[in-house]
């Protein structure tokens, strides 16, 4: 069971990146049509694929593993009481082999349109960073800390709410992916959103390894593993001070 809950987050983490970071990556800014109108999703367009690929992978393999699909929303649940220490280490190393696949494949698929490179920029091949040479909108590392903290928080409270014993167990998937999808809506031009280390790695890697000069992703990847790592304790121990996670209280 333990294997197949590993294989489950490879594949989670794999489907998570191709589609949120390949939407950003192939479909984000398509350019205009004749009457000038944008042919691209733009912020909203991929801050939905994120949240349509959690929502949807949740759904197909979440009764396998939990669906975690994000090193800090495990070490969260860890913290939360809801998942043993003991599976952790495996865990995170199954979503960063799935991430640094789902990356892999992106790279594929867009050099085979005549001309792509990775070349450096902020949020170049939809990698996170902070700073003028990482963060889209030119936000400090102060700015990114702080959103990657409190948005990672609050995203662990969404979940913990809606896989708790009480809430509507068939809706859980769709408020996780909801919370994701307002998420990356706050946060794209602050970070390039991450609140995910093994898909801030993932784009990371792959930039550094097939990009010309592009250095900037895995120099300030320390953030992207610290910050949303910190904020999913924050948001486990704070829903744990609101709400007894095992017996779920009845009142208040």
């Amino acid at each position: 069971m333990y294997g197949r809950a590993l294989m489950a987050e490879v594949f989670g983490t794999f489907w998570l990146v191709l589609g949120g970071c390949g939407a950003a990556v192939l479909a984000a800014d398509f350019g205009t049509g004749g009457n000038g109108t944008s042919l691209g999703l733009g912020f909203v367009g991929v801050s939905l694929a994120f949240g349509l690929t959690v929502v949807t992978g949740a759904y197909a393999v979440g009764h396998v593993s939990g669906g975690h699909f994000n090193p800090a929303v495990t070490i969260g649940l860890t913290v939360g009481g809801r998942f043993s220490a003991a599976k952790v280490p495996g865990y995170i190393i199954a979503q960063v082999i799935g991430g640094v696949l789902g990356a892999f494949t992106i790279y594929t698929i867009a050099s085979g349109q005549d001309g792509f490179a990775i070349a450096p920029g902020a949020g170049t091949f939809a990698t996170n960073g902070f700073g003028p040479e990482g963060s889209p909108g030119g936000y400090t590392m102060m700015a990114a800390l702080v959103t990657e903290v409190v948005l990672t928080a609050v995203f662990l409270i969404v979940i913990m709410g809606a896989t708790a014993k009480r809430a509507a167990a068939a809706m859980g998937g769709l408020a996780i992916g909801l919370a994701l999808v307002l998420i990356h809506l706050i946060s794209i031009p602050v970070t390039n959103t991450s609140v995910n280390p093994a898909r801030s790695t993932a784009q990371a890697v792959i930039a550094q390894v097939f990009g010309d000069g592009v250095t900037v992703p895995m120099q300030q990847l320390w953030l992207f593993w610290a910050a949303p790592i910190v904020g999913a304790i924050i948001g486990a121990l704070i829903y744990r001070l609101m709400m007894d996670s095992n017996h779920d209280l009845e009142t208040y």
